[in-house]
C-alpha cells in the first residue's frame, strides 16, 4: 500500500485523499502595498486637516486591501472520500463528491483568465462558476451535478492539476459505486 502525500510529499494521517496549501507572494505583495499606499494616503489627508471625502475612500479602500491582504493569503484544498473542500481565509466551499458531474483543466480566454486573485464569480459559455485562484497557477473547474445556489461550475488553483483531477475522478466514481451499491 502506498502512502498518501500532500503537495509537498509529506504524509497524510488524517484520512484525506489529498491535501494542497498554496500562496502568492506577488498577490501578497500587491494587497500589502495597496493596503500601505492608501494607509498613507488617508493619513496624508487627515494630517492635513482635509478629513472629507477622498480621506473616507482612501481608508475605505485601505481597509479592503488589509482584508485582502490577510483573507486571501491562503487557498486550502483537501479531498477526502467524500467531498472536496476549498478553503480561502474565512470562506469555505465543500462540494459533495456525489455532486460532481465532470472535472477538467480549466482553460479560459486571457481576459477572464487574468481577473484576478481571490474568490471570483462569472458567467462561463453560460454557466455561473465560482473560482477561488490565484494568478500564476493553472485552474481545474468542476461541473456540478446539482446547482449550489446559483453556481453551476466551481474552479480552484493547484499547482498540481493533473494529480487533483486524477484524484477527483478517482474518488467520485468511487462515491457513486458506493451510493449505488455495487461495492463489493
Amino acid at each position: 500500500m502506498r502512502m498518501r502525500t500532500d503537495q509537498n510529499d509529506h504524509a497524510i494521517t488524517d484520512g484525506a485523499l489529498y491535501s494542497e496549501e498554496i500562496s502568492s507572494a506577488r498577490t501578497e505583495a500587491l494587497f500589502l502595498a495597496l493596503t500601505v499606499i492608501l494607509f498613507l494616503l488617508s493619513l496624508w489627508r487627515v494630517k492635513a486637516g482635509r478629513r472629507n471625502l477622498l480621506s473616507t475612500v482612501f481608508a475605505c479602500f485601505c481597509a479592503f486591501f488589509l482584508f485582502y491582504a490577510v483573507n486571501y493569503r491562503t487557498l486550502t484544498i483537501r479531498l477526502t472520500p467524500e467531498c472536496l473542500k476549498l478553503g480561502f481565509g474565512i470562506f469555505r466551499w465543500t462540494v459533495p463528491l456525489a455532486n460532481i458531474e465532470a472535472c477538467r483543466l480549466d482553460e479560459l480566454h486571457v481576459l477572464k483568465r487574468y481577473g484576478g486573485a481571490g474568490i471570483h464569480f462569472m458567467s462561463i459559455r453560460g454557466r455561473y462558476r465560482a473560482s477561488l485562484n490565484f494568478l500564476e497557477y493553472p485552474r481545474v473547474v468542476i461541473a456540478l451535478r446539482r446547482k449550489a445556489g446559483p453556481v453551476q461550475d466551481i474552479s480552484f488553483s493547484t499547482r498540481r492539476p493533473d494529480v487533483v483531477l486524477r484524484l477527483i475522478r478517482e474518488a467520485a466514481a468511487a462515491q457513486r459505486t458506493v451510493r449505488t451499491g455495487d461495492a463489493g
